[in-house]
C-alpha cells in the first residue's frame, strides 16, 4: 500500500471514530443538563444507534452497494450527519431530540460499513494491514474525550459542535479518498440472512444468544457511565473514560495469541466475567474511600469488550467458512449491535428511573443490576457452549 493511501485511511479512520466519541460518551449527560431527561429517555437516544444498525444493512446493500461509490455517498451522508449534530443542540423537546438523534445514527452508522470497505479496497493483505488503520479510529476516539476535557466542554453543546464540524470535514474529505465502486451486493448479502445456517450448530446458537445478552450490560456503560462519574463527582470524566479505549487498544494485541493458546470458550468466560467485575467496581467504588474501582471498572472496558466481541468476530469467523464470512458477520453485528443493543438501551433506562429516589440516582442498586445479568449470562454460557477444537 502506498504511504499516500495510508495516511489517507488512517485520517479517515481517526475522524470517523473521533465523530462518534466526540458527542455519544457525553450525550447522557447533556440530556440531563439541558433536557432534564429521565433515564428511559436517555436510554431511548442510545437505542437510536441499535435502530440505525438493524436498518442500514438494507440502506448499504439495496443503495450504496450497488449504485454509488462508497467514497461519496460517505461524503454526503457525513456533510448531512454534521448538520443534524447542530440541529440537535437547538432542540428542547426531548421527544423531537430523540427523532433528531435516530436520523442522524441512520446518517452515520451506514458510514461504518462504507469507511471499511473503502480501507479493504486498498489492501493486499487485510489481515496484517487493517489493524493498523483501524487502530487510528481508537485513537480519534481518544482525542475526542482529551479535547472534551481540556477545553472543559463535557456538560455543554459544544460537544456536538465539535462533532458537527468534524464531521462536515470528513464528509468533505471522503471526496478524495481513493475510489470504491459500488459491488452490486444485495441487502441480503450485508444482513446476513445467508449465515442462519450457523444457528443451525448448537455451540454457535449458544453463544449468539449470549452475544445478544451481554449487550444489556454493555447498554448501561454506553448510556450511564458517563452520567454517574459526573453526578458523584469525578472530574475530566470525558478524558478518563479514554482509559477504556487505551485498555481496547492493548488486549486486542493478546487476542490472536490466546484465540489457539486457550481457546474460544475460556477467552469469552474471561470477557464475560469482566463484565461482572466491572459493575461491582462502580457499585461498590466512590471517591473517598474506593477511587481506585471506579478506575479500574473504567479500564477493564478493554477484556470486556476484546475479550468477548472481538473474539465473537473471529469464532463466527471461523465457523462460517470462506461461502458465508461475510454474511455471518453482518449477521452477529445485527444481533449484537441492532438488537441487543436496542433491548439493553430501553432496560437500562428503565433500570435508571426504576433507582431514582427524590431526583437522585442509587447507583449501588443499578450497577448491581447488569452484574446480575452477566452472571446469568455467564453461568448459561459455561454450561451449554461446547467448543468445538479444529484438529
Amino acid at each position: 500500500m502506498k504511504s499516500a493511501v495510508f495516511a489517507k485511511l488512517s485520517l479517515m479512520m481517526l475522524l470517523q471514530y473521533f465523530i462518534w466519541g466526540a458527542w455519544y460518551v457525553t450525550m447522557g449527560t447533556y440530556m440531563s443538563e439541558f433536557l432534564h431527561s429521565s433515564g428511559l429517555q436517555i436510554g431511548a437516544a442510545y437505542s437510536a444507534l441499535a435502530i440505525a444498525t438493524m436498518i442500514s444493512p438494507f440502506f448499504v446493500g439495496m443503495v450504496a452497494d450497488r449504485f454509488f461509490a462508497a467514497q461519496r455517498i460517505m461524503g454526503v451522508l457525513h456533510i448531512l450527519g454534521g448538520v443534524l449534530l447542530y440541529t440537535a443542540t437547538q432542540i428542547s423537546n426531548n421527544t423531537y431530540f430523540y427523532w433528531m438523534i435516530v436520523a442522524y445514527s441512520l446518517l452515520y452508522m451506514p458510514t461504518i460499513a462504507l469507511s471499511n470497505s473503502i480501507a479493504f479496497q486498498q489492501m493486499t493483505d487485510p489481515g496484517k494491514q487493517f489493524p493498523w488503520i483501524r487502530v487510528f479510529g481508537t485513537v480519534g476516539w481518544i482525542i475526542a474525550g482529551g479535547l472534551i476535557t481540556l477545553l472543559g466542554i463535557e456538560k455543554t453543546p459544544y460537544t456536538f459542535y465539535m462533532a458537527a464540524i468534524v464531521s462536515a470535514g470528513l464528509g468533505l474529505i471522503s471526496f478524495v479518498l481513493p475510489d470504491t465502486p459500488p459491488k452490486g451486493k444485495s441487502a441480503g448479502s450485508a444482513i446476513g440472512t445467508e449465515a442462519f445456517v450457523l444457528l443451525k450448530e448448537k455451540s454457535y446458537l449458544v453463544f449468539f444468544i449470549a452475544a445478544i445478552l451481554v449487550c444489556i450490560p454493555l447498554s448501561f456503560y454506553y448510556g450511564f457511565a458517563n452520567v454517574f462519574l459526573n453526578e458523584i463527582g469525578l472530574e475530566g470524566t470525558a478524558f478518563k473514560m479514554t482509559l477504556g479505549q487505551f485498555s481496547e487498544a492493548l488486549f486486542i494485541l493478546a487476542i490472536p495469541f490466546l484465540f489457539n493458546q486457550i481457546g474460544v470458550k475460556n477467552i469469552l468466560i474471561v470477557g464475560i466475567s469482566a463484565w461482572i467485575l466491572r459493575y461491582l467496581c462502580f457499585a461498590f467504588g466512590n471517591l473517598e474511600a474506593n477511587l481506585w474501582m471506579l478506575y479500574a471498572g473504567i479500564v477493564l472496558h478493554g477484556v470486556c469488550y476484546d475479550f468477548f466481541f472481538v473474539t465473537g468476530y473471529m469464532y463466527t469467523e471461523k465457523r462460517a467458512g470462506e461461502k458465508i464470512k461475510s454474511a455471518a458477520q453482518g449477521l452477529f453485528t445485527f444481533a449484537t449491535y441492532g438488537l441487543g443493543m436496542f433491548i439493553g438501551t430501553w432496560f437500562s433506562g428503565l433500570t435508571a428511573d426504576n433507582y431514582l429516589v427524590d431526583g437522585k440516582h442509587s447507583w449501588q442498586h443499578i450497577w448491581l443490576v447488569p452484574a446480575y445479568i452477566a452472571l446469568v449470562v455467564l453461568v448459561y454460557f459455561i454450561l451449554f457452549f461446547k467448543e468445538k477444537r479444529e484438529a
